[in-house]
């Protein structure tokens, strides 16, 4: 039951975070980061496939509700969720995860999280930004609004996860 309750915690914090002030950051237009998807990251390594989806699929309608977007949201926060167990299976030994199986930096050294938190997060900036513009005309700025907005996603996803799974927050909840 706990669970449930951080993790419902979880998904108001980082869509309000993700609405009301990472999407209202003025200083760039090549400058988004996109954090909501750490609900997809954080979700326990025991997460069936279909409850992963699920939960990538509400992220993305809700997201692209909250910023006017018909569907990249859905597309790109489904795919991640989708491809989360086979990046998973790349770093992580399942049987090796301590109770509890929250992909982190605890559970699973500092490299492998680092490395897991990275390719979810370039791969969904990626696709985001490829179906934003849509245009090969705009691809050098694609590509820098990519970098740019992922150079400040993957620090502000770390953050998040090292909050949402400190020992004191997990107990207390």
């Amino acid at each position: 039951m706990h669970k449930i309750i951080s993790y419902t915690i979880l998904f108001v914090v980082t869509i309000l975070l993700q609405i009301f002030f990472f999407d209202n950051l003025s200083l760039s237009i090549y400058l988004n980061p996109l954090i909501y998807i750490a609900i997809i990251i954080l979700l326990p390594v025991d997460t069936s496939p279909l409850l992963t989806l699920a939960v990538g699929l509400v992220t993305g309608v809700v997201m692209d509700f909250a910023m006017g977007i018909a569907g990249i949201n859905t597309i790109t926060t489904v795919l991640i969720a989708f491809l989360r167990p086979f990046v998973l299976a790349l770093f992580f030994d399942k049987n090796n995860l301590r109770e509890g199986g929250i992909p982190s930096e605890g559970q699973l050294g500092r490299l492998s999280f680092l490395y897991y938190l990275l390719i979810l997060t370039l791969v969904h900036n990626l696709l985001f930004f490829i179906l934003e513009d849509l245009s090969i005309v705009h691809l050098p700025v694609t590509l820098l609004r990519f970098v740019v907005s992922s150079v400040v996603s993957l620090p502000s996803l770390w953050l998040i996860s090292q909050i949402f799974t400190h020992p004191k927050l997990q107990t207390s909840l």
